[in-house]
């Protein structure tokens, strides 16, 4: 499915929405009109971006800004990036799948992995999206982004629960196993859906040296020779920030289900907050259910406990 995305000040998109038959009432998160036109999802998000989805996005989205008035000049994809010798690859040109992940540095909440993959057309709609490094984003941008891309790249998100994350560590993983036996198997996952697809690369935000990878992945790596490793991967390759938000945007997920249980508010990370919200934790609901939610070999649980009991 083909996307177009056409930036328009705040005059323009409320001419156009007034121009477009009435929008549906369930709106994504966001977004202020959302309608089926003639086979295709027309959006217009509350960054006044407007967007259309559909096997001819370019043409409807034409017609449809035409009927109001405003002329635009065709697609608004750009021309492919050129590397010159010893530059570092400039992916966004290329079609990829990148892969990241979430939550492996925090007590709370699973460990989300997520691989995209982005076309290089779609890589210039990303963008006009807002795309990018997600450290850089807070939760509600997160969710938003997150919700817009969703639907228009293929991706594949796998979720180390809390329990299965804690029987790995206790038969001896390490973190950098789990990450590399999950991230190649989302890039699998992502493979058999775009079979037939063009691909130019895989790009993997580098979390150990590749022989590392290799040593701990279970699996071949596929598509070896087109796969690269690229540290702060995210500002690198817009496919790694995709799967990065939508890694997030899951993560994000599982920790508001952990407050709704608690009513507890609990901070990311691994900080001394942490240990306060833990022992709260299991004064209300047990150390079963901290574990449940929980890394259990983070020191934070230790000092939960310790919080616990000196106030017995």
């Amino acid at each position: 499915m083909s996307s177009n995305v056409y930036q328009l000040d705040e005059n323009t998109a409320s001419k156009v929405i007034s121009f477009l038959p009435s929008s549906d009432s369930n709106l994504p998160t966001g977004s202020k009109y959302r309608k089926k036109i003639e086979g295709h999802t027309v959006t217009v998000y509350n960054s006044n971006k407007f967007m259309v989805q559909g096997s001819a996005s370019e043409a409807i989205a034409v017609k449809l800004l035409g009927n109001a008035g405003i002329k635009v000049a065709g697609s608004n994809t750009s021309k492919k990036k050129k590397t010159g010798s010893g530059q570092s690859i400039s992916y966004d040109a290329f079609n990829c799948i990148g892969s990241d992940e979430a939550g492996s540095g925090d007590f709370f909440g699973p460990m989300t992995v997520v691989a995209s993959y982005v076309s290089k057309k779609n890589a210039e709609i990303l963008k006009v999206l807002g795309v990018m490094d997600s450290k850089n984003l807070k939760d509600d941008k997160i969710i938003a982004l997150a919700e817009q891309i969703i639907p228009i790249i293929p991706h594949s998100l796998l979720v180390l629960d809390n329990p299965k994350y804690n029987e790995r560590k206790a038969m001896g993983w390490s973190q950098v196993k789990m990450k590399a036996v999950l991230h190649n198997q989302a890039i699998l996952n992502v493979l058999d859906k775009i079979d037939g697809e063009p691909l130019d690369y895989i790009v993997i935000d580098q979390f150990a040296v590749q022989g590392v990878y290799e040593n701990y992945a279970l699996t071949a790596i596929p598509e070896r020779d087109k796969t690269r490793f690229e540290t702060k991967g995210e500002s690198k390759s817009i496919a790694i920030a995709a799967s990065s938000i939508i890694a997030r945007y899951a993560f994000v997920k599982y920790y508001d289900e952990i407050i709704r249980e608690t009513g507890i508010h609990i901070t990311k990370g691994a900080g001394a907050k942490v240990d306060l919200e833990a022992a709260k934790i299991i004064n209300k609901k047990g150390i079963a259910y901290l574990d449940s939610v929980t890394k259990k070999d983070f020191k934070n649980r230790a000092k939960a406990l310790a919080l616990v009991n000196k106030k017995k």
